[in-house]
């Protein structure tokens, strides 16, 4: 090579580590912002350190969870709307292990894009940062890594990884569970994560419309409603996991009702849902009536208007919902335990036909 010939750089071949320490530096002050008192040390290290040596427990577990957004993204990017997507990620991973009875420590998310757009990250892990907050949890690390020519530009994805600590003797596995105990819903502000491929097929190619469309029942636009973020429940159920009442949890995703709430179950119960107890949101109806959707797949795919659900013996029920209500949370009691002859969750009420 002639001395007076340049030679390529990675910021020609797509990767440019400028934007990505401008990015850093827009975020830092809202990853500092999510730091308790078990982080160690400051940002910019290899890997997260966090110290558990406040925590006194008999067996202490880490419990760790992952999760996207799943085609959601998609949605935000044709919005251009990036604030709340990273609520979602938060979301998925904590209301996962909040299940188990763990209380969020640390979060790490990852950000792939195709073109790095500094304030866009900036923008997004904003939102990481906020819904850590409301969890109590920290914003320990993350990674956003430019994938030039993997991803188009202006195309992104959002994983997270959360980490929670529960005591082996307070495990919430559903092992306690028998017939007469109770479901307990927890409203979901929508809906959360799951199904979004069925969600697009049927408000752009069987009904074409647009996400700018106004829509009477959402009050607000079909972009705006679908991209509302998935509701956190650390608030509502951290304060309950000391007091032992709650003996199994469901995080209602994808796979609805009818794929989550066995997961907890023993083989010799079910669960009786009475789906007439709850008041179904307005995005589900309307998206059952444009897509002409069985209420069967509606329950196999989506929450329905019930993000968390919570088994309780009947003599700590009144205690639970009272405490829930004291803290300004609705709660609504969608069901029964009973001895399984057949499927592990009946559904009843509205137009079912199980």
């Amino acid at each position: 090579m002639h001395s007076n010939e340049k030679g390529l750089t990675y910021r020609e071949a797509g990767v440019d580590i400028d934007a990505g320490n401008k990015a850093v530096e827009l975020m830092k002050d809202a990853v500092k912002g999510t730091y308790t008192d078990g982080v160690v040390g400051d940002l910019g290290g290899f890997g997260g350190l966090y110290s558990l040596a406040k925590f006194s427990m008999e067996e202490p577990l880490l419990v760790s969870g992952t999760d996207g957004v799943g085609t959601k993204l998609r949605l935000a990017i044709m919005m251009d709307k990036h604030d709340t997507i990273g609520q979602d990620c938060v979301a998925m991973s904590v209301n996962d292990i909040l299940v188990q009875g763990a209380l969020p420590l640390f979060f790490l998310d990852y950000i792939a894009v195709g073109k790095l757009n500094p304030e866009q990250v900036a923008t997004i892990v904003g939102g990481v940062a906020r819904a850590c907050e409301e969890s109590g949890c920290a914003l320990l690390g993350g990674e956003t890594a430019e994938m030039a020519g993997f991803y188009g530009d202006g195309d992104y994805d959002v994983a997270g990884f959360a980490v929670g600590l529960v005591d082996k003797p307070k495990v919430i596995t559903g092992a306690s569970i028998k017939s007469g105990d109770i479901l307990l819903g927890l409203p979901s502000s929508g809906l959360h994560s799951n199904g979004f491929s069925l969600v697009r097929k049927i408000v752009f190619d069987h009904k074409h419309m647009d996400l700018h469309d106004q829509v009477p029942e959402f009050g607000k636009s079909l972009g705006e409603e679908l991209l509302t973020p998935t509701r956190l429940y650390p608030k509502a159920i951290v304060p309950l996991l000391d007091k032992g009442w709650i003996k199994g949890m469901v995080h209602v995703t994808g796979g609805g009702f009818y794929e989550n709430i066995p997961r907890i179950l023993p083989n010799s119960l079910a669960a009786r849902v009475n789906a007439d107890a709850w008041p179904v949101l307005p995005v589900f109806k309307k998206l059952q009536e444009w897509g002409g959707v069985d209420t069967k797949e509606m329950y196999r795919t989506f929450n329905m208007g019930i993000g968390m659900i919570m088994v309780v013996s009947p003599e700590d029920k009144d205690a639970l919902i009272a405490d829930l209500q004291a803290r300004g949370e609705r709660v609504h009691e969608i069901g029964v335990i009973i001895e399984r002859t057949d499927k592990p969750v009946i559904m009843e009420g509205r137009d079912f036909h199980d």
